[in-house]
């Protein structure tokens, strides 16, 4: 039995479709990758963000969705982030 993640509280999609929406592999009408991700970012931890996209998957997928970002907060902390991986860490990417 797939479990449900806390950060789909409003939707009836377990945590498997979620993956599969998050990679592209589905759409469900207006839920498709980029909801997916910027879901992802506005309201999972930190851990889950980064099992789901990855470091590259943060910093490829955040320029398109900043301006999407309701969160002043969560934006100050990813623009921190991908500044800190792309100068301290590249490696990473």
């Amino acid at each position: 039995m797939a479990t449900k993640a806390a950060y789909l509280w409003d939707y009836d999609i377990d945590e498997e479709k979620f993956k599969d929406i998050l990679s592209g592999k589905l759409t469900i009408g207006k839920l498709d990758k980029e909801w997916a991700t910027l879901r992802l970012l506005e309201y999972a931890s930190y851990p889950d963000i980064v099992r789901l996209l990855g470091y590259r998957g943060i910093v490829e997928r955040w320029p398109a969705l900043r301006g999407r970002m309701r969160s002043q907060s969560r934006k100050r902390g990813f623009d921190f982030l991908i500044e800190w991986l792309k100068n301290k860490h590249p490696e990473r990417l």
